[in-house]
């Protein structure tokens, strides 16, 4: 059996948070970027649904135009 000094596990607990500290901060750089990834989309969804509600608006217009003429040539 091996006998490892205080200062040896000592080193391998230092070791090991030190590795989990690396893995953990390069998890966090993949969401954060997958966050600002998402947050570009999501801008770009939110620009897109609103040209497609100023369209809807101006269709609505336009309805309210030609049904205005109708009621007009109807009397």
């Amino acid at each position: 059996m091996e006998n490892k000094t205080a200062l040896e596990t000592l080193g391998d607990r230092v070791s090991d948070i030190l590795q989990k500290y690396h893995s953990l901060k390069g998890e966090n750089e993949m969401m954060r970027n997958e966050l600002l990834t998402l947050k570009a989309e999501k801008e770009l969804k939110d620009q897109e649904i609103e040209k497609l509600n100023e369209d809807n608006a101006m269709k609505d217009l336009e309805i309210e135009e030609i049904v205005s003429k109708i009621e007009s040539i109807l009397g």
